[in-house]
């Protein structure tokens, strides 16, 4: 097994849910394949979805709802 981080492609403020009463988009442990969305990014009123780049577990998520996060910044990791 392996690792590989998902990053922030925008600086912006990070969200782990849609809306402050739905659930996560992913909590430690929970599977993904590529192309799930993560979390999203808000830039200006404006909500960019970040989406797994490749398949793998929820190892760990990196930063807190709500926090400021610059571009490249690492986000989650996974275990491939």
């Amino acid at each position: 097994m392996g690792s590989h981080t998902i990053t922030s492609r925008t600086p912006g403020v990070f969200y782990h849910r849609p809306s402050p009463d739905a659930e996560p988009y992913v909590t430690q442990g929970a599977s993904v394949s590529e192309g799930d969305t993560v979390g999203l990014v808000e830039v200006m009123k404006t909500f960019h979805e970040v989406k797994a780049d490749a398949a793998g577990t929820v190892s760990k998520i990196l930063v807190e709802n709500e926090d400021e996060v610059t571009i490249g910044q690492d986000l989650v990791e996974l275990e491939t």
